[in-house]
């Protein structure tokens, strides 16, 4: 990856591979959670913590089978099956892993349950050799694979389900005579004394992340799962895409999105909204009827209510916007709360820090901000009230009164022709 972040802890859809893995095992409410870690893991760690996750360390990288042979003391009285996933491949489902601890405990009980796949170029995959019942007669590296084997389509994804009170006994039991003088974890498989199964699942599903490449082919993947997802719930994408969501993006029914939206994570839709071009929302709530962009953004903290309106340039920060209320153009809110049915005009800023604290600013249901305002917190604006365009607000504005801080308009007459008229001549003398 050519990073000093963790290779698990890289993000697909705003959210670290690894715990989007941890996040579809804890759908099967397993017993115990354990991480294998080698370098990283201190930031593994930190990933992890509060979520139960124990985190086992392999000081030395000497094979997959190693590395499971780590999680023995994390799993120590434990008597029951056993997942074994990969933090590089984050898009593996639950029902995949339910459909691998099924075929585990089917009646004739193999050894190991081995996820397979068949990619479209099987490249350097190891491959699985099984009978037409899914029983393994055997599995073999590509790089210690014959010609014949090689040619094989059906490869290890090097998922697993195995009793706990085999696993170990069978690790021991492995050794590392092979070209790469590791020992391998599906060399488990064809221990003499018992037989193992094969189940299949799509590619994409265990599409593995070595590189930055391969990590925006996942991302890619995932999206383009999402976006299916979202429309066969209700949702109208106009341009799919170019839309992006995040890991936990909820969206209501009879919500369109426009071309080129993106949604970070923490973002939630009611039903009937509109969310135009070339929008970003992130960390905010929108509630029915609303209408968000084109060009708009909410960041954290942003909640707008329903049937209200923010438009194009305008960005929205910690701040309510009360039901029915506009933000139409090229606009600042933020620390705010804005009344149900106000409106603020065009070139509105509230000044919400003074370089050291951030102050909030509170206008009332139904005022009126004008375009080109200011209003400096702490604010308060009363309800109904009026601000006139271009004023400074410093000091708090009573309900239902104008407000109107700037300077009285001079007008000179013909005092502009006389000025362009001397500055020709000044012009033409030099």
């Amino acid at each position: 990856m050519k990073s000093s972040l963790h290779k698990v802890l890289h993000p697909v859809a705003g959210r670290p591979m690894l715990l989007h893995l941890l996040e579809s095992a804890a759908a099967l409410s397993p017993e115990r959670q354990v991480v294998v870690v080698g370098a990283g893991r201190d930031q593994v760690e930190r990933a992890v913590a509060g979520t139960g996750v124990r985190v086992a360390v392999q000081d030395q990288q000497l094979g997959t089978g190693h590395a499971v042979a780590q999680a023995h003391d994390a799993l120590a009285g434990f008597a029951g099956d056993v997942l074994i996933l990969y933090g590089d491949v984050p898009l593996v489902r639950a029902e995949t892993m339910r459909a691998m601890l099924d075929r585990l405990n089917r009646g004739d009980e193999p050894r190991a349950v081995v996820l397979g796949f068949r990619p479209d170029d099987a490249a350097a995959y190891g491959r699985i050799i099984a009978d037409g019942q899914g029983i393994i007669e055997k599995m073999v590296e590509y790089k210690d694979a014959s010609e014949a084997e090689r040619a094989v389509t059906l490869c290890n994804s090097g998922l697993m389900a195995v009793r706990s009170t085999d696993l170990f006994v069978l690790l021991d039991r492995i050794g590392n005579d092979n070209a790469a003088g590791e020992y391998y974890l599906p060399d488990i498989v064809m221990l003499p004394g018992g037989a193992s199964a094969v189940i299949e699942t799509q590619a994409w599903e265990v599409a593995g992340v070595n590189s930055r490449v391969e990590l925006a082919g996942v991302e890619a993947l995932w999206q383009a799962r999402r976006r299916v997802e979202a429309m066969r719930e209700g949702v109208t994408l106009l341009a799919p895409d170019t839309v992006f969501f995040a890991h936990d993006t909820r969206l209501g029914r009879d919500v369109v999105v426009g071309p080129h939206v993106v949604f970070g994570p923490g973002v939630t839709v009611a039903d009937d909204v509109t969310i135009h071009a070339l929008s970003h929302l992130e960390g905010a709530a929108v509630a029915s009827g609303a209408e968000i962009g084109p060009y708009a953004r909410l960041r954290p903290g942003a909640e707008i209510g329903a049937r209200a309106k923010v438009g194009n340039f305008v960005e929205i920060k910690k701040a309510t916007l009360g039901d029915g209320a506009k933000a139409n153009h090229l606009s600042y809110i933020g620390d705010a709360s804005v009344g149900a049915g106000a409106n603020i005009g065009a070139g509105t800023i509230t000044c919400n820090y003074d370089g050291f604290f951030k102050y909030r600013t509170e206008i009332g249901a139904g005022a009126f901000i004008g375009s080109n305002s200011a209003l400096v917190a702490p604010a308060s604006i009363g309800e109904g009230a009026i601000v006139a365009a271009g004023s400074v607000v410093t000091r708090p504005v009573e309900a239902d009164s104008l407000c109107l801080v700037r300077p009285e308009q001079v007008g000179k007459v013909g005092w502009a022709a006389r000025f362009r008229e001397r500055m020709r001549a000044k012009k033409a003398g030099k």
